[in-house]
């Protein structure tokens, strides 16, 4: 009698330390049955994923690359032989992408064309213009806004 009255006393001064770990238990058996119960009805619809977005995010990640590329080379801290051969890596891998954008969109129809009854005609370009770089003097076969050697803004200039 004696003993269970011992075990009563114990029981007595960590009464506070019972009900804690007994309320603790209760609120995370709660939170698990929460967890678990969330049915798959419930979630909500994800947004498809646009096909193109990974390719026009490694496209982005490649002229950065190549903005920076040119900029360190501008510094002094790339020699020509690594400047010219990392260039032409990036722009391997530039068009390696860009043919991939163009392979999907012949998958999935979308030519760039647009349908025949919105066509609009077009003026005839004339052969001999192109771009010009006023900055660096690169020429393009054809018109940019900017300039594909240094990224400033372009001209048209005619060639006689």
């Amino acid at each position: 009698m004696s003993a269970f009255l011992c075990g009563l006393a114990a029981l007595r001064e960590n009464y506070g330390l019972i009900v804690t770990i007994a309320i603790t238990c209760v609120i995370a058996v709660a939170v698990i049955a929460f967890v678990l119960g969330v049915r798959r009805k419930d979630l909500p619809v994800p947004e498809p994923e646009s096909p193109f977005q990974h390719l026009d995010e490694r496209k982005a990640a490649i002229y950065e690359n190549l903005r920076d590329l040119q900029f360190e080379y501008r510094l002094g801290k790339l020699s020509d032989d690594d400047y010219q051969n990392t260039k032409k890596d990036l722009q391997k891998e530039l068009a390696v992408v860009l043919s991939e954008v163009d392979k999907l969109k012949v998958q999935l129809g979308m030519n760039g064309a647009a349908p025949p009854a919105a066509a609009k005609p077009q003026p005839p370009a004339a052969p001999e213009s192109a771009s010009v770089c006023p900055s660096c003097g690169a020429k393009f076969k054809e018109n940019l806004k900017f300039c594909g050697e240094c990224g400033k803004p372009m001209k048209v200039v005619s060639q006689s």
